[in-house]
């Protein structure tokens, strides 16, 4: 049911795709789904399309579906496709299940415009899952208490088929950190504060004020 969701969204998302667009391309399943799709219009249609990638898997799927990868040095991406893992009744979301908020907050900001593309399981009343961080490795021990000092339970990242922490594209650790239910008006206040800890490199929250337009595929 969910990937029949994500299907409509990513095909929605499609029709706002024109002939020589630089995208900015987000990472997840939604956004590989957007990819695979986008493909064939290139293929079908004979389509020049730019693209900004902001992880290796996006990366790979760009180029296996004809999209030419530039990047931020030379082009500012005039529309960002990403998923989310939760999106809010205002529009903000928490990103970063997959490990890449960092790069997909950077271009999503270097974008003209951002639209998100989930299924309707990802939509909630407030942000209630763990917000994921960026951290140093050399800094993980004092960010750690820094984030508990905010207020929430922090958990290192581990992932399947690795002993250890999982390391980012950057080469970096992932917090998971556990807050109450964030609600709407204090969303950019936690991203701040979560921002301001030295050694945090970026976190998974997205105001709404980044987000031009949430695209719901329903089952």
């Amino acid at each position: 049911m969910g990937s029949d969701g994500k299907y409509k969204a990513a095909k929605l998302a499609l029709e706002l795709v024109k002939d020589g667009m630089v995208l900015g391309i987000g990472s997840g399943t939604t956004v590989e789904i957007f990819l695979n799709l986008l493909g064939e219009k290139i293929r079908m249609e004979g389509l020049e399309i730019y693209g900004v990638p902001t992880s290796y898997q996006s990366y790979y799927a760009a180029i296996r579906n004809g999209v030419r990868i530039v990047d931020l040095v030379e082009y500012e991406p005039e529309l960002c496709i990403d998923g989310a893992d939760q999106v809010d009744s205002k529009m903000n979301c928490i990103k970063g299940g997959g490990g890449a908020m960092t790069r997909e907050k950077i271009v999503a900001k270097a974008s003209k415009k951002v639209v998100i593309i989930v299924d309707e399981n990802k939509l909630v009343e407030k942000l209630s899952m763990p917000v994921p961080v960026e951290v140093l490795p050399f800094a993980y021990g004092y960010v750690s208490r820094k984030l508990k000092d905010l207020g929430s339970e922090v958990k290192l990242r581990h992932g399947s088929g690795k002993v250890g922490p999982i390391i980012t594209d950057n080469g970096n650790f992932i917090l998971d950190c556990e807050f109450d239910k964030i609600e709407d008006e204090k969303v950019e206040r936690v991203e701040e504060d979560i921002n301001s800890v030295s050694g945090v490199v970026e976190n998974g929250l997205f105001p709404k004020a980044i987000v031009d337009k949430v695209l719901v595929g329903k089952s």
